[in-house]
């Protein structure tokens, strides 16, 4: 394998979900080897500082990696802007990336599994991202992997040359949509039905979403995302301290990569057709509904539906 991808993690005030995120880290076969960048920003303005000293005396003190750099906002940039700035600053001197939240656990094979994947889809001008987590596709063998134009935010790679910040410039994504009246439709169509009502509710300044741009500009260029079938990522994040906490329910489902592969064979990799229900049903409303019926059965469940009512309801 050549040089490994620089590893770019975002951080902000959650101290329990960042240590588990790094212990999980330095547990990956390739941490060691591997150049880990960190991005702690900056206090809001009606927000202590305290949590966020917190965070930064823990991040001062990792190990466990080939190196460690950490780069501190004086100023509160967003989830967004940080990722946008992160990774545009570590792709003007390497030639791709492999990026992490604060509350993603990471499985002992996912650098290994991301850098074979950037090494072996370099030349491939179709394929945009890397893609850690993976969403359960049912009827396919686990060790295969498979494309659709849609990605995850949670655990991804890129590289420099498909890494674009006029992707993020509302204004360009307005006058496209204005120009093209079904581009919102067909979005909905091929990516799901939460993608147009994300896209909207970020140029409205409703959500501050990188990921929807990001995806919305690289599926008008008709490129895709590779999924592994087995997942490498959790994500343990829902929390009141979330950036982005609804207190909503995730109905999401995946297996976990527990198998400890360290070789990739991505020529069993399986180009999804575009309207693919096994994959577009998660951002379904009907999926979701259905998946709180379920919750339903169970006491712990209950709960977990009683708390994203209240949360709704007094938003």
């Amino acid at each position: 394998m050549k040089r490994l991808a620089p590893i770019c993690l975002f951080t902000y005030n959650r101290l329990s979900e960042t240590q588990q995120t790094v212990a999980a880290l330095q547990q990956n076969f390739l941490a060691k080897e591997s150049d880990l960048f960190i991005f702690s920003d900056g206090a809001k303005i009606d927000d202590g500082t305290l949590k966020i000293k917190e965070v930064r005396t823990f991040l001062k003190n990792i190990s466990g990696f080939k190196s460690v750099t950490l780069f501190e906002s004086k100023k509160n940039k967003g989830l967004a802007n940080s990722i946008i700035d992160g990774v545009t600053k570590l792709l003007l001197t390497h030639e791709s990336v492999i990026v992490l939240e604060d509350d993603l656990i990471t499985t002992p094979n996912f650098l290994d599994f991301m850098n074979q994947a950037l090494e072996y889809y370099k030349a491939d001008d179709t394929i945009y991202t890397i893609n850690g987590y993976s969403p359960l596709i049912k009827n396919m063998d686990l060790d295969t992997f498979y494309l659709h134009s849609r990605c995850f935010p949670w655990g991804w790679a890129t590289w420099k040359k498909n890494w674009n910040k006029a992707y993020f410039d509302k204004e360009n994504i307005r006058k496209h949509i204005s120009l093209n009246s079904n581009v919102l439709p067909n979005f909905d169509k091929y990516i799901g039905d939460d993608a147009s009502y994300m896209l909207l509710e970020t140029l409205n300044n409703k959500i501050n979403s990188w990921y929807i741009r990001w995806v919305f500009n690289n599926y008008l260029e008709n490129k895709k995302s590779i999924f592994p079938v087995l997942s490498k990522v959790q994500n343990i994040g829902d929390t009141k301290e979330a950036t982005n906490y609804s207190g909503g329910i995730s109905a999401y489902y995946s297996v976990l990569d527990n198998s400890h592969y360290t070789s990739f064979d991505f020529s069993k990799t399986i180009i999804l057709n575009k309207t693919d229900s096994r994959f577009l049903k998660y951002f379904s409303k009907k999926h979701k509904f259905l998946h709180r019926l379920r919750m339903l059965s169970s006491r712990g469940g209950v709960k977990k539906l009683t708390t994203e009512i209240k949360t709704k309801i007094f938003k």
